[in-house]
């Protein structure tokens, strides 16, 4: 499925537009430079549910310098990427991966899920997120939902949702952003933001790319993205929202073991209608949507004997077509009922191609499948006395399925709140089921010529054995407080425990699907925001991982990520560092045959930005200068595959 938009084009309109208005603006009209921002997230927010979220707004990706989302989401709490290349995610094999307190380390498929405006926006075909196919320009905030949340979203074990801007203030706002630095690297973005009276818009464009540090390290990053809303009256308003990305990432390959050649190249494109509404207490929405795009890892290694080619394209296509209706009311006083139904119908294809011959050596249509999800949640706020308010939620969400058998999902919360001190507690289940990534690995499968396969003769796979699935489940348990024990401190502790079950694999020996095993994992959180003297800000944060079975990818035992931010004079300062300790690495394959048996070496890196405001350039005007890896350490998330050492941009920035 292929998309038409044009995003260079959009681009210059954009800047264009941008130019003109700033060549009219005179300096003394414009607002006052905006100074500080807390560092690495801007808070970690309990809801009323007494669910656990962290929250990052644009603010934080500005001053992270983060060209895409990989670049934001390593810095987050409670979250392990895997790339290879400066920009871009790789989208093959082990690249591009991303894990929430140890879940989503399987590929294919993942128990996480990526949203956009709370739209499903993932790589269908195969079940798990391309991080390339959610652009980090035009977002007001990212959100990361740790462990399963089902009055917010259902099939997975935890979620990470974009949410787009919108325009609140009259007339015609905007900005724009130009970097370039080591490796070819080279960033542009622009956005701009109207309203007039009922009508507002927003259209956001962004590019990016590098050559890389390695060899076919290099990455390339396109998007564009728009939004228009009327408000039809004071209680009703109305959204169209649309996206398309067009990106492709190198492979360099291992260091000394295999070869840089390989290429994975992703399209895609989404658009959204809803229909809103708020009537005092009781609000509304409801969205229909279609998304769908191209995964097409070009040039890898064959895993076939007696083939023309050394190497293959392997090209994924999916649709995903659904509606989401949400309602939240409060029928008593101190109460609030949250209901709606989310539907979705995907489906895929797979073709497997050699890379020089073009010879096919299978195709295959993956069934489509349907997923409604019906769900219900009420609290209730009871006043103990006047300083302390507890509030216990409940709530499930129930699945049925085209092709496995329905499931529910049920979950309670109970908050203790008083003005400088939270204890919260939560459980819930979560489901995740097969995606089509399971009939598309048993449908290619059987496909293949018997003999072909090149670890030996491979058994005749049944394209139907993965009807006998059935869908993973988590018991997630959550214990935490939020604690301000001064006007100037934010310090937040949790403790949580998984326990997954059903796993699904394939076992090649067998020709045959099943599910498999369990494992536990238990695990602290612990952050702690202090605002210091002259308008600096501290944040610090720890993570720590104990899963049940040794070799678990991505779950380093400790994980730490620490921020200040400040102004040095006319400057703006920022710093951050990550560290984690020696873990597992590479996804943990469904295929039961596997073993995961390496590692990569613990590593500290530290990132730093520093900003000269220019008022005259607008609100968000300035020059800049971002230093990546400041101490030159040298670090990998996958064995082999090391990354860049010191680099950096320099870059201008300009808003009307």
């Amino acid at each position: 499925m292929k998309y038409a938009p044009q995003p260079l084009l959009v681009s210059l309109a954009l800047l264009q537009v941008s130019a003109a208005v700033l060549a009219d603006t005179k300096p003394e009209e414009l607002d006052a430079t905006e100074v500080v921002a807390s560092p690495i997230i801007e808070e970690n927010h309990l809801d009323e549910f007494s669910e656990v979220s962290a929250l990052v707004t644009e603010e934080q990706i500005r001053d992270q310098n983060a060209l895409d989302l990989a670049s934001v989401l390593k810095r987050t709490p409670g979250v392990q990427i895997s790339r290879y290349n400066p920009v871009g995610a790789f989208g093959g094999d082990q690249g591009g991966a991303v894990s929430i307190r140890g879940q989503g380390t399987g590929r294919p498929g993942s128990e996480i899920k990526t949203y956009i405006d709370d739209i499903p926006m993932y790589m269908a075909t195969w079940n798990h997120p391309l991080l390339d196919l959610l652009p980090v320009n035009g977002m007001q905030s990212i959100t990361v939902y740790k462990g399963p949340q089902p009055h917010i979203n259902g099939n997975n074990f935890g979620s990470i949702n974009l949410q787009t801007k919108t325009a609140v203030e009259d007339g015609i706002h905007g900005s724009g952003r130009l970097s370039g630095g080591f490796f070819g690297t080279i960033t542009e973005q622009a956005d701009v933001q109207g309203k007039y009276g009922d009508f507002d818009f927003s259209l956001a464009q962004g590019y990016a790319k590098s050559d890389g540090h390695r060899e076919n390290g290099f990455g390339e990053l396109r998007n564009v993205m728009g939004k228009a809303g009327y408000q039809i009256n004071p209680n009703w308003r109305s959204d169209v929202t649309f996206l398309y990305a067009d990106n492709k990432a190198g492979d360099p390959g291992q260091y000394g073991v295999t070869p840089p050649i390989g290429e994975y190249d992703t399209t895609a494109g989404m658009v959204g209608a809803s229909v809103s509404h708020e009537h005092g207490d009781w609000q509304g929405k409801f969205t229909i949507y279609h998304n769908g795009g191209d995964g097409d890892w070009l040039n890898q290694n064959t895993y076939f004997t007696g083939f023309a080619d050394s190497r293959s394209n392997l090209l994924s296509q999916y649709s995903m077509d659904g509606f989401r209706w949400k309602e939240q009311f409060s029928p008593w006083q101190g109460g609030t009922i949250l209901a709606g139904i989310d539907n979705e119908w995907l489906n895929g294809k797979v073709t497997n191609l050699g890379a020089q011959t073009n010879h096919q050596v299978y195709q295959f249509a993956t069934p489509t499948f349907r997923l409604t999800s019906p769900y219900l949640a009420l609290n209730h706020e009871f006043a103990l006395n006047k300083d302390w308010v507890m509030i216990p939620s409940m709530g499930v969400r129930f699945y049925d399925h085209s092709h496995y058998q329905s499931k529910a999902s049920p979950h309670a919360g109970l908050s203790f709140v008083s003005k400088d001190l939270t204890l919260y507690g939560n459980v819930s289940n979560g489901v995740n089921y097969p995606g089509i990534d399971a009939a598309a690995n048993a449908g290619a499968l059987s496909n293949v010529p018997l003999n072909m396969f090149s670890g030996g003769f491979l058994p005749n796979f049944s394209a139907n054995g993965w009807q006998n699935l059935s869908p993973e489940n988590v018991d997630h348990a959550e214990v935490g407080l939020k604690a301000s024990p001064f006007k100037t401190t934010q310090i937040d502790l949790s403790f949580f425990i998984d326990n997954v079950k059903n796993r699904y694999v394939f076992d090649l020996t067998q020709g045959s699907y099943l599910n498999y095993g369990s494992y536990w994992m238990r695990g602290l959180e612990a952050s702690v925001k202090q605002e210091l003297i002259a308008d600096w800000t501290l944040f610090a944060g720890l993570t720590l991982l104990n899963p049940s079975i040794p070799n678990l990818p991505y779950t380093p035992e400790q994980a730490v990520t620490a921020g200040i931010n400040g102004p040095i004079g006319p400057l703006r300062f920022s710093f951050d560092l990550q560290y984690q300790s020696r873990t597992w690495a590479l996804n943990r394959a469904r295929n039961v045959a596997e073993v995961n048996n390496q590692r990569v070496e613990a590593f500290t890196v530290a990132n730093t930005r520093l900003a000269y405001p220019i008022p005259e350039l607008g609100k968000k005007g300035e020059v800049f200068v971002s230093v990546e890896n400041l101490f030159d350490k040298r670090y990998v998330y996958r064995p082999g595959y090391q990354m860049p050492g010191i680099w950096g941009q320099i870059g201008i920035a300009a808003s009307f």
